[in-house]
């Protein structure tokens, strides 16, 4: 669907719910905030400029892709996506530039993922949803020593997932990636992480610091202002949580009706 207020702008809509947006003109203006939340990530996952290796789980309308090209030009991205017909239509009506160095793959993520070569990728991003659902085999444990086997020593791993209070998926996914990653944090607003409502979270996780200090500022300046979660506050959020194993492992949770999940 065009956007009536920017002449070469587009939303994707997938089963009738809004999932990405894109402007052509324009790649950095980024209309939905958990999407500004990831690329304020990989603002900051380098010095500005510097080109990055990425491994997108998820591909849309490849907002994201063409963000980072637009930033840190001369970067090599790879976008895994198992909607073969989905991936034609963007790229059929809503190409690619030129030199853009995004590669397009139909693949099922987890796949993609264990077959790809190790320490390859600066920076990870999981935005994969099967409707409005994480699929369950991409929320294991074993999935999370996947992606850890990929990233570089320094590399972050990024992921957009949706939950409310208790937080029983969200705890899940921290006690995950805290068996392989010694760093961890939570992006959302804070009525999400007081359980208010149900909405998105951004999961950090990287073996070595993260750049906690310059993306707080960031996400508290954004028009629907966000906050990180770390350090003492997320371990009482995990605690008596356990690793979730492939046999076990279950979609996220249904978002409830009007509920903006996936974007």
């Amino acid at each position: 669907m065009p956007d009536v207020d920017r002449p070469r702008a587009w939303l994707l809509t997938v089963d009738g719910a809004p999932q990405s947006y894109v402007d052509l003109d324009t790649p950095t203006h980024l209309e939905f905030e958990y999407v500004g939340r990831l690329a304020h990530v990989l603002d900051e996952a380098a010095a500005p400029g510097q080109p990055l290796d990425a491994l997108h789980l998820g591909g849309g309308a490849l907002t994201l892709p063409r963000y980072l090209a637009a930033t840190r030009p001369h970067s090599r991205q790879d976008v895994i996506d198992a909607d073969l017909a989905l991936l034609s239509l963007v790229t059929e009506h809503l190409p690619l530039p030129a030199g853009s160095g995004i590669q397009v793959h139909a693949r099922d993520a987890r796949e993609a993922l264990e077959e790809a070569p190790e320490h390859s990728a600066d920076v990870i991003v999981a935005d994969v949803f099967g409707g409005s659902r994480v699929p369950a085999h991409l929320t294991s444990v074993e999935y999370t020593r996947a992606a850890a086997r990929v990233l570089r020593p320094d590399g972050i791993y990024a992921a957009n997932l949706a939950d409310s209070a208790p937080f029983g998926f969200l705890r899940g996914q921290l006690a995950n990636f805290a068996t392989v990653f010694g760093h961890l944090a939570l992006i959302a607003e804070p009525s999400v992480l007081r359980g208010r409502r149900f909405g998105n979270a951004i999961l950090l996780a990287s073996r070595t610091d993260l750049p906690l200090a310059p993306l707080a500022r960031r996400v508290a300046g954004d028009a629907f202002p966000a906050r990180i979660e770390h350090g003492a506050a997320l371990r009482r959020l995990t605690a008596g949580a356990a690793p979730v194993r492939d046999a076990e492992a279950v979609a996220s949770p249904v978002p409830p009706d009007g509920a903006f999940s996936i974007g």
